[in-house]
């Protein structure tokens, strides 16, 4: 069993990596060394933070559309940096990750965004990743008489 501690460092990790990639425009590949030398990690942390970065950046198209249909009357543009990238951890988990639960994705993403998003983010975040969460059940469980 993976320890808790660790995962949220990494996803605290991955939140930084991806809200100053957001800034830079760079290739994440070729920022990822330079983030390591000025952010060191235990092996631990820096293995699952690295695994969410190239989740998120190589599902990035698929993980804002599915973002973008549960932003209830809100843009991808108008989300804030921290948020969006919180998101799209949290998504990316909860479509990749098969030892992450759902709930435990949205818990995490929660308690991230509490220490590095504003006020109003928690909600906010909580809000969104509750409607994916609906969306993925109703997906992978078609009511009786529907196709699949």
């Amino acid at each position: 069993m993976p320890d808790p501690r660790v995962r949220r460092r990494a996803r605290e990790r991955a939140l930084q990596f991806l809200f100053g990639l957001g800034f830079t425009g760079c290739v994440w590949e070729d920022a990822l060394p330079g983030f390591w030398e000025m952010n060191p990690a235990r092996p631990a942390v820096r293995r699952y933070a690295e695994r969410l970065i190239r989740g998120v950046c190589n599902h990035l198209p698929q993980l804002d559309a599915e973002i973008a249909v549960a932003l209830d009357n809100w843009v991808m543009d108008r989300v804030g940096h921290v948020e969006r990238a919180v998101l799209r951890i949290a998504l990316y988990e909860m479509l990749h990750v098969p030892d992450v639960p759902p709930s435990v994705a949205i818990n995490e993403a929660i308690e991230v965004v509490k220490q590095y998003g504003n006020d109003d983010a928690p909600r906010f975040v909580n809000g969104v990743l509750d409607r994916l969460r609906k969306a993925l059940q109703t997906a992978s469980h078609p009511a009786p008489g529907t196709d699949s």
